[in-house]
């Protein structure tokens, strides 16, 4: 009976480990091919309807305080000033809102340019959600390094510009700005702030930002010098 005994535990613990041994020779190929999956890099398209574009590689880093890396979990973009209603939206939030896409150049003055796909919140769908009063005629943005520059309310509507959180079909890497930068076509680069953080709608169109108050051209066009008023 003792020897039954025996037995019968030492066959059931064989069956087990022979259970364990099979179910981890079946799992561990599908754990290896999510980890694989997970640690798969993003691919940055490289032309878009028939035009070359550039890299993400392509860009300077030339921002005031080096590259900043902002938590999606604790982020807040704030839109206030002259609005009916003051918001504050989150990362997830602002991930649900339309997207749209454009094809657009910056041009930097220290010379070089990238053309790039970009993909983000229309500013005029922000906007509704806070209603600007009829004086405000103007749009500070304010960057989470401390960097700030501004832009007509008329050109943020006429151009249609958008806040992007994607360039050429991938996430905005953090030196490009991430969660957001200003996608500000015909304008010089230095208006095209990135980790955006606050829109402050005001009227005062005279308001100058970190290079604007060194000198640079307030109004920013690339059609004009970069320098003046």
């Amino acid at each position: 009976m003792i020897a039954d005994g025996l037995f019968s535990r030492r066959k059931t613990l064989f069956l087990l480990t022979l259970a364990a041994v099979t179910l981890s020779v079946l799992w561990w190929p599908i754990v290896a091919a999510q980890a694989q999956s997970d640690n798969v890099q993003p691919v940055e398209i490289e032309d878009y309807q028939g035009e070359k574009l550039g890299s993400v590689d392509d860009f300077r880093e030339n921002s005031i305080k080096g590259v900043q890396r902002i938590d999606p979990e604790v982020y807040w973009l704030r839109i206030d000033g002259l609005v009916e209603q003051t918001r504050s939206l989150t990362y997830e939030t602002l991930q649900e809102m339309n997207h749209t896409k454009k094809l657009v150049t910056i041009h930097c003055v220290e010379g070089w340019s990238v053309t790039a796909l970009w993909e983000g919140i229309p500013l005029s769908d922000l906007f509704a959600q806070v209603s600007p009063t009829a004086t405000a005629n103007t749009v500070i943005f304010h960057a989470h390094d401390g960097y700030t520059t501004s832009l007509s309310l008329d050109t943020v509507f006429e151009r249609n510009l958008i806040i992007a959180d994607r360039i050429n079909g991938i996430p905005l890497p953090p030196e490009r700005g991430f969660p957001f930068q200003l996608v500000a076509e015909d304008k010089w680069g230095y208006k095209w702030v990135k980790w955006i953080t606050r829109i402050e709608l005001s009227d005062d169109p005279n308001y100058r930002g970190f290079w604007e108050s060194r000198g640079y051209s307030n109004d920013g066009d690339t059609s004009g010098s970069m320098f003046g008023p």
